[in-house]
């Protein structure tokens, strides 16, 4: 069948011609959305919606606007673009960096002997305790600035001039 007449049907909503499109289209589109999301799973599901969403608004595609294959490669673009965006996305991302992180730092007997390992005990120390307290979350733990606010009962405006300055003054002191 002609690419014209497969779309003309599955505008028509001619399930033959919607798997007739997914086998052409597919591979393809789920090429350009896992190099977006990264990961295979979430690219598979994203696939899924987009060509369901395809077939929902299938009677906006117009020809003499463009090819369809650039159609339905928008319509993939965004939605991959969408889900990063969303917030669950970031959460999972967010969730495994933590737990990673966190599991280094369980390895380690404490803090101190993993900033050791790293060769910045010593100018850690040298900070004041609020500035250690906000680079220990921020920077060791993984916390966002947000969640050091909240497990420090304090503003996240003095978070965040608190980590600007104490990382300038780290800064100085490392060199020294």
């Amino acid at each position: 069948m002609q690419l014209d007449t497969l779309v003309s049907q599955f505008q028509k909503k001619d399930e033959k011609a919607f798997e007739a499109l997914y086998n052409m289209y597919s591979a393809s589109m789920q090429g350009v959305i896992y190099n977006i999301v990264r990961d295979q799973d979430i690219a598979e599901e994203v696939m899924q919606d987009v060509f369901i969403k395809a077939w929902n608004n299938s009677a906006s595609y117009a020809p003499e606007k463009g090819r369809f294959f650039t159609w339905i490669l928008n319509i993939a673009r965004n939605a991959a673009i969408d889900k990063t965006r969303s917030k669950a996305f970031k959460n999972s991302r967010k969730n495994l960096d933590a737990e990673y992180f966190v599991d280094i730092l369980q390895t380690s007997e404490s803090l101190e002997d993993t900033t050791d390992a790293i060769g910045i005990k010593k100018f850690v120390s040298k900070l004041a305790k609020k500035c250690i307290k906000v680079i220990e979350l921020l920077y060791f733990k993984g916390f966002t600035q947000k969640e050091a606010s909240e497990a420090l009962d304090m503003p996240i405006g003095t978070i965040k001039t608190r980590n600007r300055n104490c990382i300038k003054e780290l800064r100085t002191i490392v060199l020294e």
